[in-house]
């Protein structure tokens, strides 16, 4: 018996100089131009990366600076407070007259007792870095510290400075917490010259 002779179903297979191509293509990829694109693609992560750390640090340092100053100047409001108490017990002092309380033992005892109060109060301003601004006759008017609340003519002091001062003022470690309230000297009007009487004969060659 004869049998068939027609061939069995085979799979395809690539012409010969296909194959040869994709070999020859892939054997001749630059590997200069691969390493070249690493590099730059290396580059631009690290590029991104200190961006990105650097812009963590600022942050980080602007956060501190933050806290920092809510740590120093917390206080700010419940020191404005206790200025008035400093005020009144300098005028409380300042009311005493000269000797009386020589003259009075419970005169002697309270003024005692407010100057005790007075030092406690100003050592605690120390201690929460609250220092007081106590301008002399004399001084440089400093408007970052002083309020003018009027002028004062004198020919004894230079204009621009101060005259008078009517309540000391306070800095919270560097920020004002209140100017010092001031007179400030202001230089006296030279009187003016008499006109000369009608008739009267004036030298012009002085």
């Amino acid at each position: 018996m004869m049998q068939d002779s027609k061939p069995q179903d085979q799979e395809p297979v690539a012409p010969v100089a296909e194959v040869g191509a994709t070999e020859t293509a892939a054997a001749t990829a630059d590997p200069g131009e691969r390493i070249a694109a690493l590099t730059a693609e290396i580059a631009s992560l690290n590029d991104r990366l200190m961006r990105a750390l650097a812009e963590v640090e600022n942050v980080r340092r602007q956060k501190e600076r933050e806290l920092e100053e809510a740590r120093k100047y917390a206080i700010t409001g419940f020191a404005r407070g206790l200025l008035e108490v400093a005020d009144n017990l300098r005028r409380a002092l300042a009311a005493v007259p000269d000797g009386g309380e020589g003259r009075d033992p419970l005169l002697q005892t309270l003024v005692t007792g407010v100057e005790m109060t007075e030092r406690t109060l100003l050592s605690l301003f120390e201690k929460h870095r609250i220092r007081k601004i106590q301008p002399e006759r004399g001084e440089r008017f400093d408007p970052g510290l002083h309020q003018a609340m009027f002028e004062v003519p004198t020919a004894d002091l230079p204009a621009g400075s101060v005259a008078e001062v009517l309540q000391p003022g306070y800095v919270l470690a560097d920020r004002l917490l209140r100017p010092a309230l001031v007179g400030v000297a202001k230089a006296v009007a030279k009187p003016a010259e008499p006109e000369p009487a009608p008739g009267a004969v004036v030298d012009t060659e002085v």
